[in-house]
């Protein structure tokens, strides 16, 4: 739902109801991110005249830029305070994905080198 959001400028209740049913039932989905701080809301309607219109907050573009930088190859943090994954208390599965992003990270690391050297 984020990624559509994130492509719309506003939207309103119903847009965003239009595409929630492409998703599967969820009646508490528009109210959930709104609670949880992902959307807010932009131009408060007018009686008889506009509806509402929303748009996604600092915290949901921050992310979604995060998400398309990391698609496009960039890094993904290992510091502990940006990703709980390298913190020392951790699961097995958290262990074999910091590994995975160790391995990424170089691999990028790599890359950006030799196109340098070009």
């Amino acid at each position: 739902m984020l990624f559509f959001l994130y492509s719309e400028e506003y939207f309103t209740v119903d847009t965003f109801k239009e595409f929630n049913e492409l998703l599967g039932w969820n009646k508490n989905r528009f109210t959930k991110l709104k609670k949880e701080g992902w959307i807010e809301v932009v131009s408060n309607a007018r009686p008889g005249k506009v509806k509402s219109l929303y748009g996604i907050t600092y915290k949901t573009s921050h992310m979604m830029n995060s998400i398309y930088n990391k698609l496009e190859g960039g890094y993904i943090p290992m510091d502990k305070t940006k990703n709980p994954m390298f913190l020392s208390k951790v699961g097995y599965s958290d262990k074999v994905y910091r590994n995975t992003i160790k391995k990424m990270n170089e691999a990028i690391r790599q890359e950006q080198c030799h196109s340098h050297e070009l």
